[in-house]
């Protein structure tokens, strides 16, 4: 590593948010993300399909597109608030909270985007067809 590498200078440019980066690619699955979210509903899964977007791993959900695969910044799990809740991200008590807070499935995802700042969820709106 170079010494200039460590005051992370960078030319005096800004560091960009990991989150431009998850936009881009919400947009680019948007069609199948939310093809995912109706089979969750319609299979009666949940009413409350929960995506989880990360660039490392995860042991949350079901993995439903790769980043290593699909050449993107993003890994995509699929989940619902049911897991959420029996693994301890959204506390029981909460639960009522989330769901009164929870946007149109059909009009929205749900992402539960994981930063090394932590994590949170965002209201992501599907393309529009």
């Amino acid at each position: 590593m170079n010494p200039e590498e460590l005051l992370n200078d960078n030319n005096n440019k800004p560091k960009e948010s990991p989150l431009k980066s998850l936009e881009t690619d919400l947009k680019l699955f948007s069609e199948s993300i939310r093809e995912v979210a109706v089979e969750i509903m319609v299979e009666g899964l949940s009413s409350y399909p929960i995506f989880i977007a990360h660039q490392h791993e995860v042991a949350l959900g079901e993995p439903i597109l790769d980043k290593s695969e699909l050449n993107t910044d993003w890994s995509i799990h699929a989940s619902t608030l049911e897991e959420f809740v029996e693994r301890g991200v959204i506390k029981k008590e909460l639960k009522q909270r989330f769901v009164d807070n929870y946007k149109n499935p059909h009009d929205y995802m749900c992402v539960f985007a994981i930063v090394p700042e932590g994590a949170n969820f965002v209201f992501f709106p599907y393309n529009k067809e």
